[in-house]
Parts: structure tokens; C-alpha cells; sequence
């Protein structure tokens, strides 16, 4: 059975408390994550279960067929799953950040995004895409012709691309008066989408986060959801930071959380002279909590307002959040010892997950510039 064709039938839909539901759907992914790791293989039995159970309408509002569940609520379940599984949580996450972007919209009466909410909840789609690999420019190129565009690009770092329907990009189109970025989705199986598997990293490798090559493919005038000039800050980075960082970010407080647990467990069979470096890890693991659980509050269930500042005060605490769960995780590996330096360990594991919080946006030194123009009351980036 492929991940992406489960029947409406084929889904529990019943309502849930859906940290619990997370819980106990996950417990089964860790004891699946090393084989994953080591063979670079794509979550793919995960995808399924967490489709079967509903999760990938979860935040979608019971009216149009989802689950109901709140923000915070799915800032949970990423949390919980990444407890068991780093690659299966960020994946998650991918798709999870651009359906509560569109939940935020309907809520404004956006309907285009009431219609895309409805359809990936009766249809069971799934989503992957570009985001911080394209930011404020775009790769690919985008040509006008009748009725829409004829795009070419090759994205990277397209996280869950092996077990998704729908592709969610930018492309940039250059003309006479400038160049635009233009935002769109299609499906994988349009003619000229191809997954390129590429993806053999360090850490998170069982992401599928493969290329995607666009080929000479048709975007029809009406999937062209926004248009922005390209290498400038636009609004929708003020809707899509502080709904997409507290999910991203929600992955690695998990692998964190699981990773001091690993620890005091270890330590409690050796030493009371450990008890210094769990009382410094679990520093670290509290100012990553607190930065997280701040930036879900802001986010206030949708109900924040779209504005430079709540995007600076949202990559501001994903930094923290970064610099405290790598901190959090190598404390971890040091008071599990040698042990924990062996391949299949999850604390070996989690030591090169964690890292690549780094490549989300955006990476400190990057991110402290922004916020330092925000507050100086200039434009967060240079115009280019």
C-alpha cells in the first residue's frame, strides 16, 4: 500500500485528544528510527500510520473535515513525535507549517484556502515544499504563455518529497519591469515533476529530503496563489514565520526532551558528581522550552497579528531555541558516555539530528542582523 492512496474509509477521523493519539501512534516509530537512519530510507511505514490516524488534516477545522486540533496542539504532537522519531517530526512538520498557513487564512476569509483546507482533508493529501532554501529569491525560471506558465527549476532540501501529493514552490519570473517570485502548488504527479533522490546527509536522513526537478512544467494563471517582488522582504513572511518556526522548531524540542531523558537515565546508575552537568543540561533544555512555548503563545491559536516585529520576535527565539537544544543534546551524549558514541544508540542519532536546526531560517548570525534592523525601524533586509 503506497502512503498517499488510503481511501477516506481508510482514515480514523474519530475525534481526538491528539497528544495522546501522537503518543501512542509514535511509540512504534522509535523502534524504527535507527533502521531508517542507517539506510537513509525515507519514514515511509511512519507516513502511513500517522495518514490512518488522521494526523495530516489534524489542524484542519472539523467543518471542512479535519480534526479541530488548536496550534499548541500540534506544536504537541510534532513535540511528541519527535521524541521517538527526529526524521518522521520535521517531515510532519513540513506539511504541517503550510496547511496552518492556510487555516490562518481561512480564518480571514480566504477562500482559496477554505477550498485547498477542504480538499486536503477529503482527499488525505500531503504536502512538501521549498521554503528556506528559496527565501527571499527563488530558484527556477517561469515563462509566460497563454492561459500560465511554463516553469523550469531543480529545488532542493524538499523534506517528505517521497511520501506527498502536492508539490507547494516558487519560481522567479524576470520581465521588463523587474523580477517577481511567484507561489504556487501542483501535484508530484504533474507531467515533467520528478523526485531526484540525492538526499544522503549527516543527520535528519530519513527525511526523503530529495530534489525536485521541474520540467517544463504547466502552472496554470489560477495556482499562482502570491506574486512578490524578488530579494525583498514581503507580508506573507510575517504570516508564514510565526506559523511555521514554533512547528519546525517543536521537532527538535522533542529530540531534545528525549535526549535529557536518555541521560538522566545513564546517570542515575553512575555518579552523584554527574549531577552538576544534568542540572547544565537541563539549563539549556528549559530555555529551549521556554523560548518554544513562547513562540506558540504568540502565535495565539492564529489570532496574531501579521506584522515585522511578531516575524523578528519568532526567529529571535528560534535561535535560542537552536543554540539551546544543540547545547541540550551534546550535554545528553556526554553523560551517556561512550555508549552513546555508538551507531544505533538515539543518542548518536540525536547528536547529528539536532544539527540541522541550524539550516532553518534563519541561521543566528543572519537572524541577529534582521531583528537588529526591525528594531532600528529600517526594512528587516537591504533592498538588493
Amino acid at each position: 500500500m503506497n502512503v498517499t492512496t488510503l481511501n477516506r474509509n481508510e482514515v480514523n477521523t474519530a475525534p481526538a485528544e491528539w497528544r495522546e493519539r501522537a503518543r501512542s501512534v509514535s511509540a512504534e516509530f522509535a523502534t524504527r528510527a535507527s533502521e531508517y537512519d542507517q539506510k537513509g530510507e525515507f519514514v515511509s511505514d511512519n507516513y502511513r500510520d500517522l495518514l490512518k490516524n488522521g494526523f495530516f488534516s489534524a489542524g484542519i477545522p472539523a467543518e471542512l473535515g479535519g480534526g479541530g486540533a488548536t496550534y499548541e496542539e500540534l506544536s504537541g504532537v510534532i513535540r511528541d513525535i519527535g521524541r521517538n522519531c527526529g526524521s518522521t517530526a520535521l517531515s510532519f512538520a513540513m506539511h504541517t507549517h503550510p496547511v496552518a498557513a492556510n487555516e490562518y487564512k481561512h480564518l480571514r476569509g480566504d477562500e482559496t484556502a477554505t477550498r485547498t483546507l477542504r480538499r486536503i482533508a477529503i482527499e488525505n493529501l500531503i504536502v512538501a515544499g521549498t521554503g528556506a532554501n528559496d527565501w527571499l529569491e527563488s530558484s527556477g525560471d517561469a515563462q509566460h504563455v497563454e492561459g500560465g506558465y511554463v516553469v523550469n527549476a531543480h529545488k532542493r532540501f524538499v523534506s517528505g518529497a517521497p511520501g506527498a501529493n502536492v508539490f507547494v514552490t516558487s519560481v522567479t519570473r524576470s520581465g521588463a519591469e523587474g523580477s517577481e517570485v511567484l507561489h504556487f502548488s501542483i501535484p508530484f504527479k504533474a507531467k515533467g515533476v520528478r523526485i531526484v533522490e540525492t538526499w544522503n546527509a549527516l543527520g535528519m536522513r530519513a527525511t526523503g529530503s530529495h530534489d525536485v526537478v521541474l520540467d517544463s512544467v504547466f502552472v496554470a494563471d489560477d495556482a499562482i496563489v502570491t506574486r512578490r517582488p524578488a530579494g525583498q522582504w514581503h507580508p506573507m513572511w510575517n504570516v508564514i514565520l510565526p506559523t511555521a518556526m514554533p512547528l519546525i522548531s517543536s521537532a527538535y524540542v522533542g529530540i531534545a526532551e528525549k535526549s535529557a531523558e536518555l541521560a538522566i537515565d545513564a546517570a542515575k546508575h553512575r555518579q552523584a558528581e554527574l549531577a552538576g552537568g544534568v542540572g547544565e543540561m537541563l539549563n539549556s533544555l528549559t530555555t529551549a522550552q521556554i523560548a518554544l512555548d513562547d513562540m506558540v503563545r504568540r502565535n495565539a491559536n492564529h489570532g496574531f497579528t501579521p506584522t515585522t516585529e511578531i516575524a523578528s520576535a519568532t526567529l529571535t527565539r528560534k535561535s535560542i531555541v537552536a543554540d539551546a537544544v544543540k547545547k541540550t543534546v551534546e550535554l545528553a551524549a556526554e553523560l551517556v558516555g561512550g555508549p552513546g558514541f555508538s551507531r544505533g544508540h538515539p543518542i548518536e542519532r540525536n547528536v547529528r539530528d539536532i544539527r540541522a536546526i541550524h539550516f532553518h531560517p534563519l541561521p543566528s548570525k543572519r537572524q541577529q542582523i534582521l531583528s537588529g534592523r526591525v528594531a532600528l525601524g529600517f526594512d528587516p533586509v537591504a533592498a538588493q
